[in-house]
């Protein structure tokens, strides 16, 4: 009798042994998850995925100074410093609007990511792998770069890199907008096939105004992800102080004429802009492509805070 006790408690032992065993799995499993918000809602995934798909340029932008191992890209242009993406040493997965299904579900991702002009394409690739959509609100632009910069590096594993990278991004700003302060006023512009439109505050490029601290020419204009359709007498009468000129063709390599000498005119001549020298050709491919990128936002803070001098 008394050994059939023992050996009973021996069981419940080793079954509460195992049950502990188990939760403790359970637990680890747990802990290499984590739970992503994003634009278009929230995904579970690993804490470190090991094959990632990119169809965002920013997110390319920022994992790339973040040294993340990428395993498939968008084909079209991108800025320089990432040209190496357009090598056959990185599968193409499609372009920036419509996504390679074929490709993708070959390449068995363990994480997706979209944002901006592939976002539209979230739900049907979410089926294939787990997605996320870093597409970034133009109307709190920094900060919603900032906490995209901050949810790669947790996901990667890389939050003191991206603490540096912020860090950097901080000062420089904060030495733009005192610079800012006296520059006077300035309008964005973007040129593309002969056509102009203008960009203010909220917009996709009102970081120029609403960061970087630059009062806005003309505050009214219409938010639109296109712009607002403008003439040379629209920037004559507004006459900045500062003109931002982004030039979309050579951002995408089209052909087109140029930004600078279509704006090389008898009008634009007259604006207090050309007149003192503050005409400033944003880099393109930054600004139209990579835009909220670690790497480029960088970038557009070094060049504008450059033009101002001082």
């Amino acid at each position: 009798m008394l050994t059939t006790m023992i050996r009973r408690r021996g069981a419940v032992a080793g079954l509460l042994l195992s049950a502990l065993a188990l939760s403790g799995l359970n637990t680890a499993a747990n802990a290499q998850e984590i739970a992503v918000s994003h634009a278009q809602g929230e995904t579970n995934l690993s804490a470190k995925p090991e094959k990632v798909l990119v169809f965002d340029l920013a997110t390319l932008d920022t994992l790339d100074a973040l040294g993340v191992k990428i395993d498939g890209v968008p084909e079209g242009p991108k800025p320089q410093r990432l040209a190496k993406y357009n090598s056959d040493d990185y599968p193409k997965i499609g372009s920036l609007f419509e996504p390679d299904f074929e490709a993708v579900n070959a390449a068995a991702p363990d994480l997706i990511i979209v944002g901006g002009r592939s976002a539209a394409k979230y739900a049907d690739l979410a089926k294939i792998a787990p997605t996320i959509d870093l597409s970034v609100d133009a109307k709190n632009y920094l900060a919603s770069a900032k906490a995209n910069a901050e949810t790669l590096g947790r996901i990667f594993g890389k939050e003191e890199e991206v603490k540096t990278h912020l860090g950097k991004l901080d000062t420089s700003i904060a030495a733009l907008q005192e610079k800012a302060k006296s520059a006077g006023k300035g309008l964005i512009i973007l040129t593309t096939g002969g056509r102009m439109s203008a960009y203010g505050p909220g917009s996709r490029f009102g970081i120029v105004h609403g960061d970087f601290g630059i009062e806005a020419a003309a505050p009214d204009i219409k938010v639109a992800n296109h712009g607002q359709a403008i003439s040379y007498e629209f920037i004559l009468e507004t006459n900045p102080d500062w003109l931002f000129v982004i030039d979309r063709d050579a951002a995408i390599g089209n052909e087109g004429e140029a930004a600078q000498k279509m704006l090389d005119n008898d009008i634009v001549h007259q604006t207090t802009a050309w007149k003192e020298g503050h005409v400033v050709y944003l880099d393109p491919a930054d600004w139209y492509l990579a835009g909220s990128g670690i790497s480029a936002l960088q970038n557009a803070v070094d060049q504008v805070s450059g033009a101002l001098g001082g």
